[in-house]
């Protein structure tokens, strides 16, 4: 416990709440006399969502009033964890109305090992990689632990979780559990032959949760996609599935040379192609001008409540036309606030 960020806490705590004087006295005291800080179930509520709000990387913070936070601390088997989170999935899923959601584990002994809940394998091969060259390591980190997956592109791997300093369990997500969209273009039909997927919510679950003084190893948490995530960089970026010169070869693009600006349209395509295929099928996504409008909405109201607005500048702006967003050419402080979500050593 950090009896200062514990102090802070709960004035903020008791500030936007509403709550009397008294009562942060008389909590205050308890929590002395406890020498610890055990926070209750509102308190982890409000923390959680405040530790969106304060997100410096998240454009999507309009939201963060609406965040579901499943308080599982109780828990302490890995079997019961990996229960929680298949309950977080379908939560977060709900047929593709994806709801933003957290679940907290004890603090300072649960770890899961995933970097996302969902998340597809790579593997190195004599003809290259196949599926996510991002998640080799962890792919290898599972095998070792006797997982065995089929060898595709898309591969979803399991969930390893890891309490205080045992053996790390693996538990395999049962397909019906994970929500995965088929991508394909409004007019280029040929598209389909990429034969490209991806899962529909991403639940981040490698960041610590810092609420009061108090951190929590594993809480993975979720909004839903920005179109440009997958579009722009899971499938676009080179040291991922490098999928434009595949794409610029369907549009028929000259690739030979730069002046043809090849990339940039097989790019905008591809993130069309990704929105539609969301949109089609019924699969919460936005795309980065909405996302954009939504942020500016977001600093509104958060000037309306006298709080400054932070951010990461190079995060918030998005990798596509990001100059036709007003973020692009506004200034913004990089101050980190508590509660927050914070990274944290990999455990492997």
């Amino acid at each position: 416990m950090n009896l200062q960020e514990t102090e802070q806490f709960l004035t903020q705590f008791q500030q936007e709440t509403g709550l009397s004087h008294e009562w942060y006295e008389n909590r205050l005291t308890e929590i002395k006399n406890a020498n610890t800080y055990i926070p209750t179930t509102e308190e982890l509520v409000f923390g959680a969502r405040v530790a969106w709000r304060n997100s410096n990387r998240c454009i999507g913070r309009l939201f963060w009033q609406s965040l579901q936070v499943f308080d599982e601390r109780h828990l302490e088997m890995e079997e019961d964890i990996f229960e929680a989170l298949l309950r977080h999935i379908d939560f977060a899923t709900n047929d593709g109305k994806i709801r933003p959601a957290i679940t907290v584990f004890k603090e300072n002994e649960v770890r899961i090992w995933n970097y996302q809940l969902i998340r597809y394998a790579g593997y190195e091969t004599e003809d290259g990689i196949v599926g996510d060259s991002s998640s080799i390591k962890f792919t290898e980190i599972c095998q070792q632990l006797g997982w065995k997956g089929e060898g595709t592109h898309f591969d979803v791997l399991p969930l390893v979780i890891q309490i205080n300093d045992q053996q790390p369990k693996f538990f395999d997500i049962p397909k019906s559990h994970v929500l995965e969209v088929s991508i394909r273009h409004p007019q280029i039909e040929s598209f389909s032959e990429l034969n490209l997927k991806w899962y529909g919510v991403p639940i981040v679950s490698n960041m610590k949760f810092s609420c009061g003084g108090i951190e929590y190893l594993a809480a993975p948490f979720n909004g839903w996609y920005m179109g440009t995530e997958i579009g722009a960089r899971n499938f676009a970026d080179a040291d991922r599935y490098n999928m434009l010169p595949k794409v610029a070869e369907l549009m028929g693009l000259d690739t030979k040379t730069n002046i043809s600006l090849w990339k940039d349209r097989a790019l905008v395509e591809l993130n069309l192609a990704v929105l539609h295929s969301f949109k089609e099928d019924g699969v919460s996504i936005v795309d980065h001008h909405t996302a954009a409008q939504q942020f500016k909405l977001f600093e509104q109201q958060e000037e309306e409540s006298k709080r400054q607005v932070t951010g990461n500048w190079t995060w918030l702006i998005p990798p596509v036309s990001p100059a036709t967003t007003h973020i692009f050419h506004k200034p913004i402080a990089n101050i980190i606030k508590k509660p927050n979500y914070f990274y944290q050593k990999e455990p492997f």
